[in-house]
């Protein structure tokens, strides 16, 4: 990363740092080179803090540190962007984020397991079951998204909802796989959605 820390007169950064599964931002902090070294060499974010004029990592005190998973650099190199699995609350007063909203998006896990179905897709193990399905072809995985669409109407006919519940994610999971067993992702079916929602 070129990162041009010379633009500002005290040699800091910006740096947003974004929850790298729901996407939501969760505060900005600043950088200088050593905070930035340090921050990629042991994958916990670390700032400049201006208060303390010392290097700190973000939860040193706390234990809610900000793991590190992707980092990037603005178009001008005087920005950086880092995506992150947060440990706890991220902002000092206790909530999620320095603006006081909540980081949930129960849809964004949907694009995380995306991710690792792909993964088991690419790079198979003898261990995973995802990467057995894949093994076994489009017809067996088609077959699996029927079993369980069966499974979850005969559960949505009684009255146990936990059932219910299991089911609805067991067909959600391997529709999922059908996706990218198909070239597709949940995002082309959404698309979709939108065009007709219009």
């Amino acid at each position: 990363m070129q990162v041009d820390f010379s633009k500002s007169p005290d040699g800091l950064v910006p740096a947003i740092i974004q929850d790298a599964i729901t996407n939501k931002v969760l505060m900005l902090g600043y950088m200088n080179r050593e905070a930035l070294d340090k921050t990629l060499a042991e994958g916990k974010v670390t700032f400049f803090s201006r208060s303390k004029n010392r290097l700190w990592t973000k939860g040193e005190e706390s234990g809610n540190f900000l793991h590190l998973q992707h980092t990037a650099v603005d178009c001008d190199g005087d920005t950086l962007l880092f995506k992150v699995h947060p440990v706890g609350p991220v902002c000092h007063t206790g909530t999620d984020t320095c603006w006081g909203e909540k980081n949930k998006e129960a849809t964004a896990f949907l694009h995380s397991l995306e991710q690792v179905i792909r993964d088991r897709k690419s790079n198979p193990t003898e261990k995973s079951y995802t990467a057995s399905l894949f093994a076994k072809g489009i017809n067996k995985i088609a077959q699996k998204v029927g079993e369980e669409a069966v499974e979850v109407v005969i559960e949505a006919k009684d009255d146990n909802d936990e059932l219910f519940l299991n089911e609805s994610a067991d067909l959600l999971f391997h529709y999922l796989i059908l996706l990218q067993a198909k070239g597709f992702t949940l995002e082309d079916v959404v698309t979709i959605l939108k065009d007709r929602h219009k």
